[in-house]
């Protein structure tokens, strides 16, 4: 049928035949969820049909067909490859990894291309850097790896913005004698009451304690007097 018509006329119907795919396409946009829009990852090139001999029609609007049919097709590969961690945390991430790769089907990737993709996405930084110098086998040991890292890197910065408590400055006072520390003043209590080591008691005759202190028993006390040849009144 188009072989009958002139090139004007042919040039007429591809291009109601494309405004006709358009409305269509559009249609099918209006009616989809406006908070969801469209993702056209792909974005194949069809060259325009000039009419040259040689070059049927059909053909060319089969493939320009093809390219607005393929216009509203996500491919999960594509967005796998792009995939970017952006603001989102590793476990976030790592979710949306693991979504895209199930929904390869046709041709899966192999496990060091899912690696380094989900290494490659990751924001630049300690975690980044950290699977880099493991560089994991598998996409689960990278994703384990990831979410271990960031782990420790947020219980560490816990520890370092505890608050730590505020010391008081010690004044040191303008006049009068300086304040003695506990274990000084316990020290010197425990030497005062003991004593100096070369007072000698009066009542038992031993050396390091007063007479008052003195618990020796009075017979004890007595013997010691008379052996050592203490007496009153010397």
């Amino acid at each position: 049928m188009l072989r009958t018509l002139s090139p004007t006329e042919q040039h007429g119907v591809a291009l109601g035949f494309i405004m006709k795919e358009q409305r269509e396409a559009a249609a099918r946009a209006t009616v989809s969820t406006p908070s969801t829009p469209r993702v056209e990852s792909l974005k194949p090139h069809v060259n325009s049909y000039v009419g040259r001999e040689g070059e049927p029609l059909l053909r060319w609007l089969v493939e320009v067909d093809i390219a607005i049919t393929a216009r509203l097709i996500v491919d999960p590969l594509s967005k796998f490859l792009d995939l970017q961690q952006s603001k989102h945390d590793v476990h976030a991430y790592a979710q949306s990894a693991r979504y895209l790769v199930s929904n390869i089907v046709t041709n899966p990737i192999d496990e060091a291309t899912q690696v380094v993709t989900f290494m490659k996405g990751l924001k630049d930084g300690p975690v980044k850097a950290y699977l880099f110098r493991e560089y994991p086998s598998t996409l689960e040991s990278a994703i384990t790896l990831a979410m271990q890292e960031e782990f420790s890197l947020r219980q560490a910065k816990l520890h370092v913005n505890v608050p730590q408590p505020m010391q008081r400055p010690m004044v040191k006072p303008s006049g009068g004698p300086e304040p003695m520390g506990l274990s000084s003043a316990t020290t010197a209590g425990s030497q005062q009451r003991r004593g100096p080591s070369n007072v000698r008691c009066f009542r038992c005759g031993n050396n390091g304690h007063y007479a008052h202190e003195c618990t020796a028993p009075v017979q004890a006390v007595k013997g010691r007097r008379d052996d050592t040849g203490y007496h009153h009144g010397q």
